[in-house]
């Protein structure tokens, strides 16, 4: 099974139907579902989600709630923030004027070894250099 760090704007498009790319976002799921993929993700991934489903005019406080309740039924492989990871996210946020909390997805997959996908194309704009840098419609 290979393992993959999951960026938040996959998992977004996964709620959210009229979402550039959400058929390939939820051909992932899939995948994942069928156990294709172990997933690797930062409890930053939450907060995220949370906060972009809350912005969604068409979410209710329920419906925000069983988003992130089915996200956990998933038993990802969650990390809690480390202090070499975050070291490195606050490097990449600096030398690629990217947000820190955007980069410490980028560090973690670094760290782990592991591809990182996101349909974050303008993050993926920033951070050239960097491998093992997975487009959501590439995977």
């Amino acid at each position: 099974m290979k393992k993959l760090v999951l960026d938040t704007s996959v998992i977004v498009k996964w709620f959210s139907e009229d979402e550039n790319d959400a058929e390939y976002a939820n051909k992932l799921r899939r995948q994942i579902l069928e156990g294709l993929y172990d997933i690797i993700i930062p409890d930053l991934l939450f907060y995220e989600l949370a906060n972009a489903l809350r912005h969604n005019p068409n979410f209710s406080t329920e419906d925000v709630q069983s988003a992130l309740d089915s996200v956990f039924d998933m038993e990802f492989d969650i990390r809690k923030v480390d202090s070499s990871v975050i070291a490195a996210a606050i490097d990449i946020a600096f030398k690629c004027n990217v947000t820190v909390y955007d980069a410490y997805f980028l560090a973690l997959s670094q760290f782990e070894r592991k591809p990182f996908v996101t349909a974050d194309y303008k993050f993926t704009g920033r951070i050239k250099g960097f491998k093992s840098i997975v487009h959501l419609t590439e995977i």
